[in-house]
């Protein structure tokens, strides 16, 4: 779900009829009839990026890395290279997760942790970046989105927000039932300016794709990709359906939703939200939180299926993801993976702390349930 996203669904229906027949007559004629998204294209990397913001990348290359952070592993454990097979391993498994893929990844450095809020602290005061969340709705982002004669959003309607989860008070329709567009919600503020500030031994959360590779660039390091990011999650294990191997997920294991999710957590691992870290024990490679807490941005674009093309072109040995990004079910987005699981997940919802798992999100999007970690690679 996008930041844009949200304002232009109900900004498009206020288009004239009128408008909306033009505007479906000029797409006819410009839209390039080449390109399937449902089918994945190979990743170009000396391409111009394609719907990512040209601006927000500009500022991120602008970036002074910190040659101290750079040479430092301090808080990283380093991941001896293997051959694994990537996928689904349970019945929980959705069709994204398959077939499961033989796949080699060389050596690298990960952050035991997920990144913490005083860790992107000291990041925001060396570089004074601002994250997406701080900042203004961009208007221009906006009107080159919607259709001619369209109305434009109050000025209200862009002052910064982000997403932070409601209990939802009937029965749920969508996801968007139980999450809030909270003003005045960012790193430093999770639930909003007028809650608690964010724990300095808490995951940092509400934090976009964009802001996570600002701080890799600032720290000399890299978001991992998908195959880095499974590989570490199993620990050494083979086809193991949790980073603990096949035990069902209890609240001893991870910060997960305990209850009738979305409506009732018992807590019963203590934490009805955020846990800090190194709450629950490390896998084998000595990672926490590999389960749970909160989902993890990775490099790579999300397409639906992307294991496919994989296993149709016998990509094996390093895996950087596909050329394009495909969702089926928000087929017109272009969204960046995550992994992990969060405090939010159920197996009777998505069972995302399964080492599998996949998500997506637009990446200008932030959320209360959202954080990373950084990968380095081993020269």
């Amino acid at each position: 779900m996008s930041r844009y996203y949200i304002l232009l669904i109900s900004l498009c229906f206020l288009a004239c009829e009128d408008n909306s027949i033009k505007e479906e007559a000029r797409k006819a004629v410009t839209r390039p009839t080449a390109f399937d998204p449902t089918m994945c294209y190979q990743l170009n990397k000396d391409a111009v990026p394609r719907f990512l913001n040209s601006k927000i990348l500009e500022e991120i290359d602008q970036i002074q890395v910190d040659p101290k952070v750079q040479l430092s592993t301090n808080g990283m454990v380093q991941i001896k290279g293997g051959t694994f097979d990537m996928g689904g391993d349970s019945e929980q498994a959705r069709e994204d997760e398959f077939p499961k893929n033989k796949t080699t990844v060389s050596d690298f450095w990960m952050d035991e942790t997920e990144v913490t809020t005083a860790q992107y602290k000291q990041f925001v005061s060396a570089t004074n970046w601002v994250t997406i969340a701080e900042r203004t709705v961009d208007i221009e982002e906006i009107k080159a989105q919607l259709p001619e004669g369209a109305a434009l959003p109050p000025k209200e309607a862009l002052e910064p927000f982000s997403l932070v989860f409601q209990y939802p008070t009937a029965q749920v329709q969508s996801v968007n039932d139980w999450w809030d567009m909270r003003k005045g919600a960012n790193w430093r503020y999770p639930l909003g300016s007028d809650s608690p500030p964010a724990k300095d031994n808490h995951p940092v959360v509400q934090i976009s794709w964009y802001d996570a590779m600002a701080y890799c660039k600032w720290a000399g390091k890299r978001l991992p990709t998908e195959a880095e990011w499974e590989y570490a999650s199993r620990g050494g294990q083979d086809n193991n359906i949790y980073p603990w191997g096949n035990e069902p997920v209890d609240d001893k294991l991870a910060n997960y939703w305990q209850g009738n999710f979305p409506y009732t957590n018992e807590n019963t691992d203590g934490f009805e939200r955020l846990a800090p870290v190194k709450s629950f024990a490390p896998n084998g490679y000595g990672l926490y939180d590999m389960s749970g807490n909160v989902w993890e941005w990775c490099a790579d674009w999300f397409h639906q299926n992307y294991y496919q093309y994989r296993k149709d072109n016998k990509e094996i040995n390093n895996p950087e993801g596909p050329g394009n990004s495909y969702d089926p079910l928000n087929p017109t987005a272009w969204q960046k993976t995550k992994r992990g699981g969060s405090f939010l997940c159920n197996d009777s919802y998505c069972s995302g702390y399964r080492v599998a798992a996949r998500m997506k999100t637009s990446a200008d999007t932030g959320a209360e349930h959202s954080g990373f970690r950084a990968v380095r690679s081993v020269e």
